[in-house]
């Protein structure tokens, strides 16, 4: 069965170029919906890919229409490829039930695998120049050192419990053991 998923962005945009696309290039049932790609819930895309079967082709008019990202649209291809079902996008001439289009999508795979390199590296990059400069990463302390002093002062007395103490600085009882056991 050749299964067509159409998307649009905005309610105001119209899917009629994609489905006449997609009912041309033989989709015998077709998912549409209008969402937003960056979203990552979309229900229709969710049951179109459910209802693929071992032998399907999932078809679209763009490859922007299925996936929010390079990565994303790899990740999703990659689960269609698992299950036996191939892939077509119409615009871009990508067809995963052929050797030329899986060159494509491998290629397309290797690109954004190279992307999430390129991100981890300028990521340690600017952490390790923020550090040259003296700055520390990560969230600061919810309690200063004076705080977590006075915690402890206020737990000396029996009377007091630790919930009253995290209460009293305005934080949860595991931050603040975490707080005194750090410190």
């Amino acid at each position: 069965m050749i299964i067509g998923y159409a998307r649009v962005s905005t309610h105001d945009q119209d899917t009629s170029l994609q489905l006449d696309a997609l009912k041309a290039a033989g989709a015998e049932r077709v998912y549409q919906e209008s969402a937003s790609g960056a979203l990552r819930e979309r229900p229709e895309l969710n049951k179109c890919l459910d209802a693929a079967r071992e032998g399907d082709t999932l078809i679209v008019w763009k490859l922007d229409r299925l996936g929010r990202s390079l990565p994303n649209l790899v990740e999703i291809i990659s689960g269609l490829e698992e299950r036996g079902i191939g892939f077509r996008s119409l615009t871009e001439a990508i067809d995963t039930t052929n050797a030329g289009g899986k060159l494509i999508f491998h290629i397309f795979a290797a690109l954004a695998d190279f992307e999430r390199s390129l991100i981890q590296e300028r990521t340690r990059a600017g952490l390790a120049a923020a550090r040259a400069r003296g700055r520390k990463g990560g969230r600061p302390r919810a309690l200063s050192k004076d705080q977590v002093k006075k915690a402890r002062a206020m737990l000396s007395d029996p009377m007091i419990t630790k919930t009253e103490v995290a209460r009293h600085f305005g934080v949860t009882r595991m931050t603040l053991n975490k707080a005194l056991n750090d410190s």
